[in-house]
């Protein structure tokens, strides 16, 4: 590596993964100099364990791989972002994330009924360009499939799996609508938004037109 990479006294440095497509920061691993070149070369996210004290590639045994798409490193040179394509769940318990679980929300959330309403609007155009923009990221996987691509995993296994990952989707939402956890409700909901937009481009119905029915029912 050209950059002098501030490596701690144990030779490692902690790598945050993030999902190349949906932004989700999917887990923390670290590495030494041998996994970081493994990583490059491969093209599959290895990382050093510091309980076995060896190499191991994500997905070796799960076949849950991360399919390096970038990889950067901060301003001081001690912690890397590494984005990444999941073939799968990444957290062991079969998680998207392995940060579901909320430790604190601050009050501040709780804005009054007017300012949500000015926030909420404000929000709107950018939501919007955000679901076209992850339209767009899906429809051009199914053109230019990425190997390890999770999107090109359920487009190449068809409608029916899509499908089922849908109802798989709902069913979490419910759960987690039962459990009071917000956080947890929230990450259900982005779930299902993006899976129901991998059977939106299957289907060829766009997000334009979902918005468009939703004013004219509105009107």
């Amino acid at each position: 590596m050209t950059l002098n990479i501030k490596w701690d006294r144990n030779g490692l440095i902690p790598a945050v993964i993030q999902d190349a497509e949906t932004l989700e920061v999917l887990m923390l691993g670290y590495m030494n100099e041998e996994s970081l070149e493994k990583t490059i070369k491969t093209g599959f996210v290895t990382f050093f364990s510091r309980s076995r004290q060896t190499l191991w590639t994500k997905g070796e045994s799960s076949g849950n791989t991360l399919a390096l798409e970038s990889m950067s490193i901060d301003c001081d040179l001690d912690t890397l972002l590494i984005q990444a394509l999941p073939a799968g769940p990444t957290c062991h318990t079969g998680k998207v994330s392995c940060f579901y679980t909320p430790l604190f929300e601050s009050e501040s959330k709780a804005v009054p009924s007017n300012s949500r309403q000015v926030k909420e609007k404000k929000c709107t155009p950018q939501s919007k360009r955000t679901l076209e923009d992850l339209y767009e990221t899906v429809e051009n996987r199914k053109s230019n499939p990425v190997e390890g691509s999770y999107t090109n995993y359920l487009q190449d296994a068809g409608l029916g799996k899509i499908l089922k990952k849908v109802g798989e989707e709902s069913a979490e939402i419910i759960i987690a609508s039962l459990s009071e956890d917000k956080d947890s409700l929230t990450g259900e909901i982005g779930d299902l938004l993006y899976h129901l937009t991998v059977l939106m481009v299957e289907k060829n119905v766009n997000w334009q037109e979902i918005l468009e029915l939703l004013d004219k029912r509105s009107s």
